[in-house]
């Protein structure tokens, strides 16, 4: 039987429909809003294991070219390993449905949203968040949601709720933001240096709309639901279990409080250590190691909790609003466009910016049509910036922070006709202990900087954490990696002076107040602008001019009917240009000319030449030109890139010339002096002309 709600969102109808595809799997949910269609389907394992201490879900986002009618790029024709956007969706699905699974029910979980139909005018992101809510909602598997997901702009003074792509890209303001029908879990996007007010107002208005969409999601289980599987019952006991908690905890609290990361990580697996040998005798199977395993982690994650609430006390022994030692560098690799490292307290980002031509911009083929982007970060993680051993690959996480890192970048990256270079930022995480994504946005500001790229204004970031229980809660800045996995908020913002540029915020538990998300804001602003103070002392001191490594370029506008004589019949003149001056140029229908050269000089030689093809020939000008041509009557010489003119033989000397090549030869350059343009436009030209003006 086919079941299904309706619901209005902003000016569109979002529907769910069940029971007509998919079935086989524990829950399908085919989801439409205007031209955008999506099905999620989730399936879970057959066998579940007991004692889990994590959630083994994952999420597939995957969009069809058919959707948009066409047809993948490349030598094959179908879609391959998964595009960063649809990881970066995924990534948006599973961050705020990952806390409401229970990890006693043991079993894996695959969640696949798809999208089969797109009008390229409505996002399907937002769709398909909702869909795979409610494909899990009304399945067999325990989840306690469901949750919902709106994308909120802020366009001329008014917040939009699901824009459009063209709203969107004349917003001040895109989040996406996602949460139960009672509170906010999630919230990921980007600005232009929009107030704390005006964030939380895209916020708030987000709530209504996500608690209708949950409340629909919830009349269809209440139609078609399923009963729930269930949970893992743990049918082992940890022997003295009190006895093991009373002695690990004396351990843990001294070894929580060691300052230094990896002093402090040998300490607490020492502690642990100690207490397993002693109470080896209750420890006799795999199954009881691993609820020691999980008493161990609850007993840190207590400690540390307690710790800030009661004694406003951190591991490190900073304040709650303290920020870490910060240091910034420029230029300390010596043949890169712009370095820096930035390093706070146990996290240091290296940052490199590379220069390149309109010829490096990064091209996307996905079925919101081929875009072109002349900004571009990547964010690597490498295993030893943790001190371990591993594979060096891109995953999930370095698409993720390097996105929110470029979101947080692009708006002070000057545009395309104010700077026409392609930017490339990389970031090499060399240590980590929290927040090496706001590093990065923290370290890329300074190598821009350090490359010459006049950006508008330098951006920091920060990441805040948050430590409720009951009615107390304690907001902290600049957190460490060991407080924001034993702690319920991640919350990293990203902005200017004027401004928030960057913002993600995953929340651990239910959801927070409004109050709560204030008073982090605020916290966060002050934390933003101590360490903006300490990069503009470095940034002053900075040259801000162009790398002398750095591709020259010039721009110069043609009239359109010259355009043609600059390109030549079959690209003849442009490619002798390229060839000729070292250099890459590219002409845009509109007229615009970029010049990239690899030097200032070849790229100057280059503009002359073109001046010289599309500016009429002067009588009595000199020209540096090239022999072409010796006949037995005169040699002619190009003067322009196409445009050629005799030197008879009369004109070559004072002298007489009894043969041509007793002057010049084929391939020297000689400087002329135009003479005439004839009713047939050829042009005459002199050798003894010019070198008697040269002598005047």
């Amino acid at each position: 039987m086919v079941h299904t709600q309706r619901i209005t969102i902003g000016s569109e109808e979002m529907s769910f429909e069940t029971g007509r595809m998919a079935k086989q799997a524990n829950g399908a949910v085919f989801a439409k809003c205007a031209g955008s269609a999506v099905i999620a389907t989730v399936c879970c394992s057959s066998t579940a294991m007991e004692g889990l201490d994590f959630v083994p879900v994952t999420v597939e986002y995957n969009e069809k070219y058919y959707a948009a009618g066409k047809i993948p790029g490349g030598f094959i024709k179908r879609e391959a390993r998964p595009k960063d956007r649809e990881i970066l969706v995924s990534r948006l699905i599973d961050r705020p449905m990952r806390p409401l699974f229970e990890k006693a029910f043991g079993r894996e979980i695959q969640i696949v949203p798809t999208v089969l139909s797109t009008d390229q005018v409505n996002p399907p992101d937002i769709l398909a968040i909702n869909a795979a809510s409610a494909a899990v909602h009304i399945s067999d598997i325990p989840f306690n949601g469901p949750i919902a997901g709106v994308r909120v702009c802020y366009l001329d003074g008014s917040y939009i709720i699901n824009p459009t792509y063209e709203q969107i890209e004349k917003s001040e303001l895109e989040i996406v933001v996602a949460g139960t029908r009672d509170s906010i879990t999630m919230v990921e996007g980007g600005a232009n240096e929009v107030s704390e007010e005006v964030m939380l107002g895209a916020i708030d208005a987000a709530r209504e709309p996500i608690r209708k969409i949950c409340e629909t999601i919830e009349a269809l289980r209440n139609e078609a639901g399923k009963p729930k599987l269930p949970l893992v019952e743990t049918t082992v006991v940890l022997n003295r279990k009190e006895e093991i908690e009373r002695a690990a905890r004396a351990r843990l609290e001294k070894a929580l409080y060691t300052k230094i990361k990896q002093e402090r990580g040998e300490a607490i697996k020492r502690a642990i250590q100690e207490t397993q040998e002693e109470f080896a005798d209750a420890l006799t199977d795999d199954m009881k190691k691993k609820l020691f395993s999980q008493l161990m982690d609850e007993l840190q994650y207590q400690i540390l909790r307690s710790g800030i609430l009661d004694r406003k006390m951190r591991v490190d022994g900073r304040g709650l609003e303290e920020i870490r030692p910060i240091t910034c560098e420029l230029d300390i690799l010596p043949r890169t466009h712009g370095s820096a490292l930035f390093t706070r307290g146990e996290t240091q980002a290296l940052v490199v910016t590379t220069l390149g031509s309109v010829f490096d911009e990064q091209i996307y083929d996905d079925i919101e049509g081929d875009r072109r982007e002349n900004f571009i970060l990547h964010y690597n993680f490498p295993p030893f910036s943790v001190g371990e051993v591993g594979r060096l690959s891109t995953g999930r996480r370095e698409i993720g922070h390097g996105h929110l890192a470029r979101r947080a970048l692009e708006r002070m990256v000057p545009s395309k006709d104010e700077f026409p270079y392609t930017i490339r930022v990389v970031s090499e995480i060399l240590e980590s202990n929290g927040s090496s994504s706001m590093a990065t946005v923290c370290g890329g500001t300074l190598s821009l900087i350090a490359a010459g790229v006049p950006i508008k204004r330098p951006v920091a970031g920060i990441a805040m954490g948050l430590i409720s229980e009951e009615n107390r809660y304690a907001i902290l800045s600049d957190i460490l990696g060991d407080e924001d996995h034993l702690g319920d908020m991640d919350f990293k913002v990203a902005g200017t002076e004027k401004g928030i540029t960057g913002f993600q915020m995953d929340i651990k538990i239910s959801g927070i107040s409004t109050e709560i998300m204030k008073h982090a804001l605020e916290q966060a602003k002050k934390g933003r602008m101590h360490i903006l103070g300490i990069m503009n002392e470095t940034i002053s001191k900075a040259s801000r001019e162009l790398s002398e490594y750095a591709p020259k370029i010039i721009t110069m506008k043609l009239d359109s009917d010259k355009i043609g004589a600059v390109i030549g019949q079959g690209g003849k003149n442009i490619k002798n240009l390229c060839e000729t001056f070292d250099v890459k140029i590219n002409i845009d229908d509109d007229g615009t000319t970029t010049i990239y050269g690899n030097n200032k000089a070849s790229a100057e030689q280059a503009r002359d030449a073109i001046l010289g093809i599309i500016l009429d020939p002067e009588v009595g000008r000199i020209y540096e030109g090239t022999v072409k041509r010796i006949m037995d009557f005169g040699a002619f010489v190009e003067i322009f890139p196409g445009k050629e003119g005799l030197v008879h033989i009369s004109k070559l000397s004072r002298t007489r010339v009894a043969k041509v090549t007793d002057v010049v030869q084929e391939g020297q350059k000689i400087k002329v002096k135009l003479l005439e343009i004839d009713k047939m436009g050829r042009l005459n030209l002199s050798l003894i002309d010019a070198q008697d003006s040269q002598e005047k």
